[in-house]
């Protein structure tokens, strides 16, 4: 089947998921657009400041996918593709992104508080401590994960072929250039009014950009190469520094 036919049938999929379920999600819940929430209730510049509408969109999108766009190539090339997508469809639509919804609904109407507090007030300490020990386990297991599929992503091993450390160390060239390049982008628009179409915009070209330099950069002979231990240690500072920065 075109590739093309299959991208237009799931994003038409997911819309009609958007507007149908989550719309009677919203009713469900009472949800109400022109009640302010907590970042305008309770604004102080620090912990509630209110975000444009597509950054926070940006922000849920890659939490909810995560690394789909790595895991997802993986598991269709091993299980085929129907199974993925009908796990893309049905997962995203019935648990992710109820799951999202309903945790961040939960958030706002506790004046943007964790879950961990949003289960105390509306059970008890216990089920708060046993919550807190569940996520911490579960997010110990999908850090672990993600760090290991990311570092045999970058990895460079000499009984790998040579097309395959060349893809490895092209990877690997974008993902930090990236990085570098997000932190600096931030410093540079961090207080400044820039409207929002602009911003999205010049973030695109960037990141076309940055591909495209990643990606040449080891065919010119300048590339990261490193074995699976010390990308596993490089990611692990990476992720310790980024969860609390």
């Amino acid at each position: 089947m075109n590739a093309l036919i299959i991208f237009l049938v799931a994003m038409v999929i997911l819309v009609i998921g958007y507007v149908c379920y989550g719309g009677w999600l919203a009713k469900q819940w009472g949800v109400d657009p022109k009640r302010p929430t907590p970042a305008h209730e309770l604004e102080d510049g620090v912990d509630y400041v209110p975000a444009p509408p597509y950054v926070v969109l940006g922000h849920h999108f890659s939490s909810i996918a995560g690394a789909g766009p790595i895991n997802g190539p993986i598991q269709a090339a091993v299980f085929g593709w129907v199974p993925v997508l009908l796990w893309v469809l049905v997962g995203g639509i019935f648990f992710g992104a109820m799951h999202d919804f309903g945790a961040l609904f939960a958030s706002l109407r506790h004046k943007g508080q964790t879950l961990a507090v949003v289960v105390a007030e509306n059970i008890d300490n216990t089920a708060k401590k046993l919550f807190c020990i569940f996520a911490y386990l579960t997010l110990l297991l999908v850090v672990a994960a993600f760090a290991s599929i990311v570092a045999n992503t970058f990895v460079v091993s000499a009984s790998a072929a040579p097309a395959t450390n060349l893809a490895n160390e092209q990877t690997a060239m974008i993902s930090v250039i990236f990085i570098g390049v997000a932190v600096v982008y931030g410093f540079v628009t961090r207080g400044r009014n820039i409207p929002g179409p602009v911003n999205i915009v010049s973030a695109i070209i960037l990141i076309v950009i940055m591909v495209a330099i990643g990606y040449n950069l080891p065919l010119m002979g300048i590339a990261i190469s490193l074995d699976y231990d010390t990308w596993m240690i490089i990611l692990g500072v990476y992720i310790l520094v980024a969860s609390v920065a």
